[in-house]
């Protein structure tokens, strides 16, 4: 790239190693992920109401942290990363939607179908508020201990396995470790995968385990602490 770099570029290399200058960054920035987010919906998104602006300010900081200059534009960037999270997010909802009918019988000889015992429907929007509330407060918690481990979401999108086989071991590496409270508590003292026990246990090779070592790390962090929706969500990766 010739001649001096735009201001936002060198915000954004600033930010992927400035934590509080990645804060201010977003903050700044409010309005264009809130419009992205907008014309995601169809509508203005509301506060406390719209998973999608959670999403989208993740998928923000996400291209904060991936972003190089070779790649044009950083809004451009950063606008095509959040609509690929929000629709990813938008067809992972379809999926769990699929999942129970409310249709269906509550009980076997049971003449009430299943959304008849569903309670009426402001009570319903309160549960869905209350469950959208803890699932942001999980994430943010979240995002927290990780950086306590020097661990990011984006670290973790782009360490995720892409074939099924590499995906079997690191399951493998999670669960020797995770049913094992030695080799839990040892990663928890010292942020580290215990390399030599997990290839000893687990049988899975160092090499694949170094290379998705954030991955395992998130998973494990995941599932030694009450992430209890999160964990609902990585379940069927875990099965």
């Amino acid at each position: 790239m010739s001649g001096e770099p735009h201001p936002i570029i060198i915000q954004v290399y600033k930010a992927k190693t400035d934590l509080e200058a990645a804060d201010r960054l977003i903050e700044s920035y409010m309005p264009f992920i809130r419009s992205e987010t907008a014309r995601f919906l169809g509508r203005p998104p509301v506060d406390g109401n719209d998973d999608e602006l959670s999403i989208a300010m993740i998928a923000f900081h996400e291209a904060i942290t991936s972003y190089e200059a070779e790649r044009g534009s950083f809004l451009n960037y950063a606008a095509t990363l959040i609509r690929s999270r929000l629709i990813d997010n938008q067809r992972r909802q379809k999926r769990h939607s699929n999942i129970i009918s409310l249709d269906m019988a509550f009980a076997e000889g049971d003449e009430r179908s299943l959304g008849d015992t569903i309670a009426d429907e402001e009570e319903t929007q309160d549960v869905r508020y209350t469950v959208r509330m803890a699932s942001r407060a999980e994430i943010e918690e979240l995002v927290r201990q990780m950086q306590d481990f020097g661990l990011t979401l984006s670290d973790v999108a782009d360490n995720c396995p892409k074939q099924q086989r590499t995906l079997e071991a690191c399951r493998l590496a999670v669960t020797t470790v995770r049913d094992n409270p030695e080799l839990m508590a040892d990663f928890l003292r010292s942020r580290r995968l215990p390399m030599k026990e997990l290839t000893q246990r687990s049988g899975v090779a160092r090499k694949t385990i170094e290379r998705h070592r954030k991955y395992i790390a998130a998973l494990l962090i995941i599932y030694s602490n009450g992430y209890e929706l999160i964990r609902g969500h990585i379940a069927e990766v875990m099965r």
